[in-house]
């Protein structure tokens, strides 16, 4: 009995009772997991199915199968019914989100459902039941629930439906077989697997985006993934948003002197100054910034780098009054539109990115959630818009109106897309002004599709100069003081590096950290303002070489209004005399880029 018990014929045999004792569960749940991912891959050029997702999705289902085995067997049988209703919901909502909005479920849309009332929820799940939903994508879900439902039946009712007693031998066999899949799927499965795992075990929202910015980025191919993927997101959000609105309770403004009626802070997309023509570059992408500066009005900054080239990460930096190096993390800090706002200011938030969207990718969501959040919009924004726009001169058009203008005191917040990819689609085909054909003796080692490339990109920096142009030229007539900064920079074919967008898995080295951190900054000042404040003007002059990072930015927002708070801190105001030009710029909380730029130097 023994040489029984540990031979390989029963090893073997043991291997495939999992797949015996819950047979149909195995086929259905395999299936539903196959067709659900072919319903939810996106029309998209060049994105297709998971090519590994028929071995990862076995195992998958067959470990479920081993856990089902093991458990006693009523047990074992409500325990499917449970897995049951689950799966197929869970499968229903994810291809109802796709057809509906495009997507498959994403943090953002599980942050909307807990935010809809028990009636909304009731037509969400009978819009599952509706004609025009029966004969979509959805309609494959109920056809494998209903060929379930009709298996089960008819195996129960004949007797002969249902599947003999195997030989020994043939029970060998069928184990061998899945004793193959099962090594076949681990060996191949292992590396997604394991940055699933880290994906899962990030501690902040902002970690998990920066693991799926990674390449290869985690995979997420079935809807329960993706599910207890934004389940986990929303949670680790809530985590942060508790502290934020603790934080916001304790907020205090002693006084303010409102230096400053009409600030207004640019926030671009994407844009390095290796590409304005205000910063030395061969092309012509920025005329009007340039005639504003040789104006006199515009005072361009010479050293300027972000802290992260991530968004989401500079967004969290930015808004709060933390600057790296301090106790805690971001959100242990008040927000400074919370505290323009309790000194009195009218604060206004236009963003072209970060509008709550069902269809939001994480990297949205991560950038959004603690703007999006009810309770802090409210602290942070008298006014913001509800919807964005195909291109940033919209945004300006729609929303930056008379009214607004003209409020004062006033902060006004403006996102932009800036030359976020895909480049072409952020200036009107009618404003482009470079093709590939300028870009033959610049760039002749470059492919004609490389060149098209950088054509589009220069075209959208040329476009996002009209824009910015646009917002300093509705001010002129205001006591108002504009800043400029994008988030991060952008590559597109730099020197022989290859490639556009980020590259967020290397380390950084020094050019890495020139094309990607490095960013345009500039503060231009109306006439009024410049008569009514030469000693800020002068300031800002003063401060135009200093080495700066935009994670400290807040603390010049407070000093240009005059509020004066407990959070404020001199040493990070570039335009104070206390500034700490020595402070340690480190990039991604790993790298010092003044340690980089000394040694080109």
């Amino acid at each position: 009995m023994n040489r029984r018990a540990f031979s390989p014929f029963r090893f073997l045999e043991w291997l495939w009772k999992p797949v015996a004792q819950n047979g149909l569960f195995f086929v259905m749940m395999y299936t539903l997991g196959i067709v659900c991912a072919w319903l939810t891959v996106p029309p998209s050029k060049g994105v297709t199915l998971y090519e590994n997702i028929y071995l990862e999705l076995f195992l998958d289902v067959y470990v479920a199968c081993v856990v089902l085995t093991l458990l006693p067997r009523r047990l074992r049988v409500w325990t499917r019914r449970l897995l049951y209703v689950v799966l197929y919901a869970v499968s229903l909502a994810d291809v109802w989100c796709f057809v509906k909005y495009g997507s498959s479920i994403t943090p953002s849309m599980l942050m909307l459902v807990f935010e809809t009332d028990s009636r909304e929820a009731g037509e969400m799940l009978r819009s599952t039941l509706s004609a025009d939903m029966l004969f979509s994508k959805v309609g494959w879900v109920w056809l494998i629930m209903a060929v379930h439902v009709a298996v089960n039946i008819l195996r129960k009712k004949f007797s002969y439906l249902r599947v003999r007693p195997l030989g020994s031998t043939a029970l060998a066999c069928l184990g061998a077989v899945v004793l193959c899949l099962v090594v076949w799927s681990v060996a191949s499965g292992m590396d997604n697997k394991r940055l699933t795992w880290q994906l899962f075990a990030a501690s902040t929202v902002g970690e998990q985006e920066d693991e799926l910015t990674r390449r290869p980025p985690a995979r997420l191919y079935s809807p329960m993934q993706r599910l207890c993927f934004s389940l986990r997101s929303n949670a680790l959000a809530a985590k942060q948003v508790k502290k934020l609105v603790d934080v916001a309770s304790h907020i205090q403004v002693d006084s303010c002197a409102f230096t400053s009626p009409s600030i207004v802070l640019i926030i671009g997309e994407s844009y390095g100054p290796h590409h304005s023509q205000q910063y030395g570059y061969a092309m012509p992408t920025t005329p009007r910034q340039i005639a504003r500066e040789q104006s006199g009005q515009l005072v361009k900054f010479s050293d300027v780098v972000a802290p992260w080239n991530l968004t989401s990460f500079v967004f969290k930096l930015v808004f709060s009054t933390y600057v790296q190096g301090q106790q805690g993390e971001w959100c242990d800090y008040p927000l400074f539109p919370q505290l323009f706002r309790a000194a009195g200011y009218h604060v206004s938030f236009l963003t072209n990115q970060f509008v709550t969207k069902p269809r939001e990718a994480v990297y949205d969501f991560s950038g959004g959630f603690f703007l999006n959040n009810p309770t802090l919009n409210k602290s942070m924004f008298d006014n913001r818009n509800k919807k964005t726009y195909i291109v940033d001169g919209q945004l300006i058009d729609s929303l930056l109106t008379d009214d607004l203008v003209k409020t004062e005191p006033q902060l006004t917040i403006v996102h932009l897309l800036g030359q976020h990819v895909n480049y072409r689609s952020r200036y009107p085909r009618s404003r482009a002004a470079f093709n590939a054909d300028d870009y033959a003796t610049l760039r002749p080692e470059l492919t004609a599709r490389q060149r098209l490339t950088l054509a589009q990109y220069d075209n959208a920096t040329l476009y996002n100069d009209s824009v910015v142009d646009a917002i300093c030229r509705r001010y002129e007539q205001q006591q108002a003081i504009v800043i400029y900064m994008p988030d991060h920079g952008e590559e597109c074919y730099e020197g022989n590096r290859g490639f556009i967008c980020r590259n967020h898995s290397a380390d950084i080295d020094r050019e890495l950290a020139h094309y990607e951190f490095k960013v345009p900054f500039w503060i231009w000042c109306s006439k009024p303002y410049m008569n009514a404040h030469p000693e800020v003007f002068l300031q800002i002059v003063k401060a135009k070489d200093r080495r700066y990072m935009t994670d400290a930015l807040a603390h010049t927002l407070l000093y240009l209004a005059g509020i004066h708070t407990p959070f404020y801190h001199a040493e990070y105001d570039i335009l104070s005399d206390d500034y700490d030009e020595s402070r340690p710029r480190i990039l991604k909380n790993t790298t010092d880029y003044d340690s980089l730029s000394d040694k080109e130097k």
